[in-house]
């Protein structure tokens, strides 16, 4: 496992690799380049390429470190992908429960298989659990997400594809908005970013701004570091609160 350059989290972990499209968010996916990529240079475990594929050698990399860690599980895939065994969801909830000193941010756009597997059980206490709500088609995932028990109930609203307008954030704990990255990547403009901004201050949710990406505030295409992270001259980079012994 190597840290992480996202900049919500330190480390991702991957238990399973590959994934497919299921939505419009999904179009320019920097994880198939990647495998890809990683598949043409003989990387070990991307031998399939973005094919979905199990990797139970991953499984127990989390119990070999003992500081507390924040962990992005399945960067490179889907946890609740439809070819996912619930057998070895199974077995990856077990190594988190065995873990109680790390924190886990899981992330999907199957809030059906998700909602099917949580239905008879009880999420570990350290799981943050999140949907990806790319625009407005996409805001019935929270739905699913707010009838689930996690600790930590959050939305990746990124890339950010339209003006997603009204927000019901109900038992929803944190928000990361970010734009699209890659040469395909497609705008977003700043007055969708400030309305989801504004909506989270006014209903007391987290509010973490990941990047611009490809296109800047001012719509002009340039290297996604120059664009920087500043939303009209500040950095959003809340968590939520602290809850119980977990922490940010």
């Amino acid at each position: 496992m190597k840290k992480s350059k996202i900049e919500w989290t330190e480390q991702t972990w991957n238990p399973s690799v590959g994934c497919n499209k299921v939505s419009e968010g999904c179009q320019n996916c920097y994880a198939e380049v990647m495998a890809r990529r990683l598949k043409a240079m003989g990387t070990k475990g991307y031998e399939n390429g973005f094919e979905f594929t199990v990797m139970p050698e991953r499984l127990e990399q989390p119990l070999n470190m003992k500081r507390p860690t924040k962990f992005f599980v399945n960067s490179m895939s889907d946890l609740f992908h439809e070819k996912m065994p619930f057998v070895y969801l199974d077995a990856i909830f077990d190594v988190i429960e065995r873990t109680p000193h790390h924190t886990y941010q899981i992330l999907t756009k199957r809030e059906n298989i998700m909602a099917e597997y949580f239905k008879d059980k009880i999420l570990p206490k350290n799981v943050w659990l999140g949907v990806t709500v790319e625009n407005c088609k996409t805001k019935y995932r929270i739905d699913y997400l707010r009838n689930i028990n996690a600790t930590i109930r959050f939305l990746s609203i990124e890339p950010l594809l339209d003006d997603i307008g009204s927000l019901d954030l109900e038992d929803i704990h944190w928000v990361i908005v970010g734009g699209e990255s890659g040469v395909k990547a497609r705008p977003m403009q700043s007055d969708w970013v400030i309305n989801i901004k504004d909506q989270c201050k006014r209903q007391d949710v987290a509010f973490f701004f990941k990047q611009w990406g490809i296109w800047g505030a001012d719509g002009v295409k340039r290297k996604k570091k120059d664009n920087g992270r500043s939303l009209n001259g500040k950095i959003y980079d809340e968590y939520p609160e602290l809850i119980g012994e977990y922490f940010k």
